[in-house]
């Protein structure tokens, strides 16, 4: 599953092939994906302008002018291809330039002359069209957490929500309601930087009032830190030689003074890597 750095990557990526261009056609090589495809899918963004491209949690939100907004979601194995379209390849054309993969599913044609092309082979991606309003009521996005590198996240706002809960600390991370975003991977690497073992009950990083308590401002500092990195470094979440605790499993940590090897648990059926000298 994509976690929030690859998405703001795609949607980096996507923007300027998007933001202020028109969608001239909209060309769907199957049915369904994760679920079908509304019945006027292409319908409703054919001929629309993109006023802008967005980000919600592993979400890509694509605002049109008519109010609409274009709800992506990448799945396990969905990726974008951005190329310009082919001399001669004119409306309702099945061909971005180049060879056409059997896993390309969607194809947009815009007016700048680009076509985006989604590929998804085990076909766990989503596509929809929510109409215009806030998007917080949608069903998709109703009770998610703050985005943890806006500023309404910060440990005061992750101590409210992990005040008396008994679950781990790692898994009350993975709740999107928790915080948008957060997956598997950066959840175990700011649990490490935070020097918190994903063991950790979460209700002790907050007070019994929900008051923030010194490892609450810790993680989410740390939180802010490892996606913010990512980002920069415009890395693939799933490139593991980056990391300092995922996927090291029996490596010594190379902290001076640790002495600790990592160690792999299972929280919630999703792998956890730390290190139990330095995450306590």
């Amino acid at each position: 599953m994509p976690e929030l750095p690859e998405v703001e990557a795609v949607r980096r990526e996507l923007e300027p092939a998007l933001r202020g261009a028109r969608i001239e056609n909209v060309l769907l090589r199957r049915h369904n994906l994760r679920r079908p495809f509304p019945a006027d899918f292409a319908a409703r963004l054919e001929g629309q302008a993109v006023r802008a491209v967005e980000r919600r949690g592993k979400y890509l939100l694509v605002r049109l002018g008519s109010g609409d907004t274009l709800v992506m979601h990448l799945g396990m194995s969905g990726s974008f291809r951005v190329e310009r379209a082919s001399r001669g390849s004119g409306r309702g054309s099945h061909g971005p330039i180049g060879e056409t993969d059997a896993h390309d599913h969607v194809v947009f044609t815009v007016s700048t002359g680009a076509v985006v092309t989604f590929n998804d082979p085990r076909r766990f991606g989503v596509m929809d069209v929510i109409a215009a309003g806030p998007i917080g009521k949608h069903r998709t996005f109703q009770g998610m957490g703050p985005e943890p590198l806006s500023a309404d996240f910060d440990a005061a706002a992750l101590a409210r929500a992990c005040a008396g809960k008994r679950s781990a600390l790692k898994v009350a991370l993975l709740d999107q309601r928790t915080v948008a975003g957060l997956g598997n991977i950066y959840a175990s690497e700011a649990l490490h930087r935070a020097g918190l073992s994903p063991r950790r009950r979460s209700s002790t990083i907050a007070t019994p009032a929900g008051l923030p308590r010194e490892h609450a401002v810790r993680l989410a500092s740390a939180i802010k830190t490892v996606l913010q990195e990512a980002i920069e470094r415009k890395e693939r979440p799933y490139r593991s030689g980056r990391f300092r605790v995922y996927e090291r499993e029996g490596e010594p940590y190379r902290r001076r003074g640790c002495g600790g090897t990592i160690r792999r648990i299972f929280q919630a059926g999703r792998s956890t890597f730390y290190c139990p000298t330095c995450q306590r």
